[in-house]
């Protein structure tokens, strides 16, 4: 039960980074105030920033090595490698997913720029 919550946090982070991205895209050509959130913006570049270093770095996700020691199992495949292979059965070497990280996390850092993020707009007290 320990690892299944582990993988669900794990595609969590994983529907963080791409979901993020597209309403961050989306958002800021549909005008959409709240994408340009300061907390949800670094949040968002922080993350895939870690997911692209430890791409490059072929370091195995520390998500994925924790369900993996939780099921009694080991594995050469990061996370996103497991499921795409299982969903789509394309099995490439880890580079290809590093080069895909660099271009997201290149898209994301694009994005900041042309929407960027906003610090919150405090209310004024009115007697």
């Amino acid at each position: 039960m320990l690892a299944d919550l582990v993988f669900m946090l794990h595609a969590g982070v994983v529907l963080f980074n791409v979901g993020g991205l597209l309403l961050i895209v989306l958002g800021g050509v549909a005008g959409w105030t709240w994408i340009r959130h300061r907390a949800f913006r670094i949040a968002h570049v922080a993350l895939m920033a870690f997911v692209t270093v430890e791409a490059i770095l072929g370091m195995t996700c520390p998500l994925t090595l924790l369900e993996d020691w939780l099921r009694g199992v080991a594995t050469e495949q990061s996370f996103v490698q497991r499921w795409v292979s299982a969903l789509i059965y394309w099995n490439a070497p880890p580079w290809v997913f590093a080069i895909i990280y660099v271009a997201v996390l290149a898209t994301v850092i694009g994005a900041w720029f042309v929407w960027p993020p906003r610090a919150p707009i405090k209310q004024s007290a009115r007697p």
